[in-house]
């Protein structure tokens, strides 16, 4: 009796921990959390890659693209995982192909026909949900359902953020050459155009993966709020990826966290965190703008 005494109370004690205690709880909280967890792991390298290639305002610009996709694939199938994730990813890759060839083939730029095509998908994405959907489908798709992941959302994501690292494994070399001097890969390698479109590819699927955990308007914050926030810690390529990665998690963790105990909605919660992460090392961290920097510490470095 006294054995099974001392463990209730240890159990009430851990429940009790507000830290501890809503993942000890609620299935839905651990949930959350392994969908971040895989979210962290692949969407933060990838934002590192985002950043590097000064493609940041691009990765926001296809986290739109994807809209008109998911809401096809709402229109046809409802709130289903297969048909929404199929449908966001022909329409990220449909927009990615379709700027790129625009901006070949005419005088308008890349960053140009880019935002034509997004601005028209936003558009109609959000037109589709609408009209044949209703309020709460319409938030689900713009903000996510980071607390309502199921098994198939979790085995989704899961598998998104194992592809990533295999293939970020795969294409690192070519992907940070194309990083540090495009021009000398394209001249002595035929890797160029399989790191550019691979690495295209890989930033839809990880915006679908976001889109599914944190909506449309927020998936591309966790790409590249933790990316530029350990650019003010580091300058070496395997730091960064390291510390991206850390950073989306803890601040991912914190998100939670608050918005559990406070009752206020997660996505954004969940960014603002690491929107707060970024500032404060926009200020205080060793690359930061309270800190005396020579001049050599600002470059990139391999």
């Amino acid at each position: 009796m006294n054995d099974a005494t001392t463990l209730s109370t240890g159990w009430s004690l851990l429940l009790a921990n507000p830290l501890l205690g809503p993942f000890l709880e609620f299935g839905f909280m651990r949930r959350a959390l392994l969908g971040c967890l895989a979210l962290s792991l692949s969407a933060a390298p990838v934002g590192v890659f985002l950043m590097l290639r000064r493609m940041s305002l691009t990765g926001d610009a296809m986290a739109h693209a994807i809209l008109p996709g998911a809401a096809i694939g709402y229109l046809v199938s409802g709130l289903s995982l297969a048909a929404m994730t199929v449908g966001g990813i022909a329409a990220g890759l449909t927009v990615a192909v379709g700027s790129g060839l625009v901006a070949r083939n005419t005088v308008l730029r890349e960053d140009t026909s880019l935002a034509a095509f997004y601005l028209l998908s936003l558009a109609l994405g959000v037109l589709i949900v609408s009209v044949r959907g209703n309020s709460v489908d319409l938030l689900h798709v713009l903000f996510g359902t980071v607390l309502a992941l199921d098994d198939p959302a979790l085995a989704l994501l899961g598998g998104i953020s194992a592809v990533t690292l295999v293939s970020l494994a795969l294409l690192y070399r070519p992907l940070v050459l194309e990083c540090l001097d495009p021009g000398f890969l394209r001249s002595v390698s035929g890797w160029s155009p399989v790191a550019h479109y691979g690495f295209l590819a890989l930033l839809v699927i990880n915006l679908v993966a976001g889109f599914h955990a944190l909506g449309t308007l927020m998936a591309v914050g966790i790409m590249v709020l933790p990316a530029a926030t350990a650019r003010f810690w580091v300058r070496r390529i395997g730091p960064l990826l390291l510390g991206a990665t850390a950073i989306a998690l803890l601040a991912s963790l914190a998100g939670l966290l608050i918005s559990y105990h406070a009752d206020w909605p997660t996505s954004p919660v969940i960014v603002l965190s690491l929107g707060t992460c970024y500032l404060a090392s926009l200020l205080f961290a060793p690359h930061g703008v309270l800190r005396q920097q020579r001049p050599a510490s600002t470059h990139l470095r391999a």
